[in-house]
């Protein structure tokens, strides 16, 4: 799908009868760092060229109108009387923004917005945070607000955790907004303080999508959830100076194994030893070593599978052909798991033999036809709207 901001605009106008203004929000891959940031703890990830544009014009009426483009769907709201009333809907998550922007005191007249993005759904690379951010921007936009980007990053959350249901943390939500062109971010998700570091030259990051969707709203994601929270109760609760994982070691884990069952304990060991191997892969990246940054990704990647029982088989099978590929220096799933894609560092030069290897194995082991594409450490939306990309 290409995203052409000028047949947006038009469409726009041609649809509400106004001009409209547009602000986008890119997607994210997460290089290391899984089902560590509702608990505390370190996440790597780096905004990526998928993206969802939002066009906003005024109206009078005090209503909030929506079109989905992808969905070829309008919803509309009075906003004065609007109420945290999920439908399990695609609406939901561009209303979750404006009832927490309400939440945040934020006054909003009537508008129309359309919205349209290229983000694969259900593929693990944020689809629901880049459309959140994408609203959020145009709709403070259309208020005369400005956020920094820790408020901003924390009103969409609410958006997602509250409104919609899913129980994510704030990693997708903040890099979508914050992140800068060829940097990825070290990200603490308790201080919210963050460090942007270089990612090396002669390496390409390379996307496969299993396309096993998944959804982060029901299921699977929310049981570990709620199995991790369970036994960081029981951390807590047993060990002083335990008040989230991150402040756990795998000492104090052992510790308390008895007090908690197989599957949180389970869960906990992945969130600490990934918490480790975040600090190492900064290390890693800030010495230019690619093999040791590969290394904890496929670490990373078995700890997924085994510890917190988060893959699936197409996925381990993505990333078993790529660690047989010539210049790939490691892989693993990204995102929260249960499907969606593998997140690779691929040597340049080998790129593109690399995706036709694996696009080509994946199809004649599973019988399905992967997407891969080769991307870049992107702008956020943040970045894009100073640089006046709207």
């Amino acid at each position: 799908m290409s995203l052409n901001e000028a047949a947006l605009l038009g469409a726009h106008r041609q649809r509400f009868g106004r001009e409209g203004r547009a602000f986008e929000a890119p997607a994210r891959v997460n290089l290391i760092g899984e089902h560590t940031d509702y608990t505390g703890g370190l996440v790597m990830p780096m905004a990526i060229g998928f993206r969802t544009v939002a066009v906003i014009s005024p109206r009078e009426d005090g209503r909030a109108v929506f079109y989905s483009d992808n969905y070829g769907e309008e919803v509309s709201y009075e906003i004065s009387s609007l109420e945290r009333a999920p439908r399990g809907h695609w609406s939901d998550y561009p209303v979750g923004v404006l009832w927490s922007l309400g939440q945040e005191g934020v006054g909003v007249g009537g508008f129309s917005m359309s919205l349209m993005g290229d983000v694969p759904l259900g593929a693990g690379l944020s689809s629901s945070a880049s459309v959140e951010v994408a609203t959020a921007m145009a709709l403070l936009a259309h208020a005369g607000v400005e956020l920094p980007l820790d408020q901003l990053a924390t009103m969409c959350r609410r958006a997602e955790n509250e409104y919609v249901g899913a129980k994510s943390g704030i990693m997708d939500q903040f890099i979508v907004a914050g992140g800068i062109e060829h940097r990825a971010m070290m990200l603490d998700c308790r201080s919210l303080g963050f460090e942007l570091l270089p990612l090396p030259e002669q390496v390409r990051v390379v996307i496969c999508n299993s396309m096993v969707k998944h959804a982060v709203a029901t299921g699977e994601y929310g049981d570990r959830r709620d199995e991790v929270e369970a036994g960081q109760s029981v951390l807590r609760h047993e060990r002083k100076g335990v008040e989230l994982l991150r402040d756990a070691t795998l000492t104090d884990l052992e510790t308390c194994r008895e007090k908690m069952s197989a599957a949180s304990y389970a869960r906990c060991r992945h969130i600490i030893t990934e918490n480790a191997r975040v600090l190492q892969a900064r290390e890693a990246l800030l010495a230019g070593d690619v093999d040791r940054f590969g290394a904890l990704m496929v670490k990373a990647h078995a700890s997924m599978r085994d510890d917190f029982a988060a893959s699936c088989p197409e996925v381990d099978t993505l990333v078993d052909i790529a660690m047989r590929q010539a210049g790939c220096f490691g892989a693993r799933i990204t995102g929260g798991g249960f499907g969606g894609c593998t997140v690779n560092v691929v040597r340049e030069e080998a790129a593109a033999g690399f995706v036709d290897a694996v696009k080509r194995e994946y199809e004649a082991a599973t019988g399905i036809k992967a997407d891969c594409f080769v991307s870049a450490a992107s702008d956020g939306a943040l970045a894009l709207a100073k640089a006046g990309v709207r």
